[in-house]
């Protein structure tokens, strides 16, 4: 028998993977793969201040 520890219920959120300036084509898409990328980030940000808020003894300088 195994000692793992179950998987945690509320992880802290990741950082979506920033698009490589190659990924782009250069033809002004709506949206960019630069745009979608920002809203992620923003999305991130967002959920990320909420996990904080959750997990104060995890925050630097809480």
């Amino acid at each position: 028998m195994s000692a793992s520890s179950p998987a945690d219920p509320d992880p802290m959120p990741q950082p979506p993977l920033q698009p490589d300036l190659s990924e782009c084509c250069g033809n002004g898409c709506d949206p960019c793969i630069f745009d979608s990328y920002d809203l992620a980030m923003d999305a991130y940000r967002r959920a990320l201040r909420e996990w904080q808020a959750r997990h104060p003894a995890a925050t630097p300088g809480a």
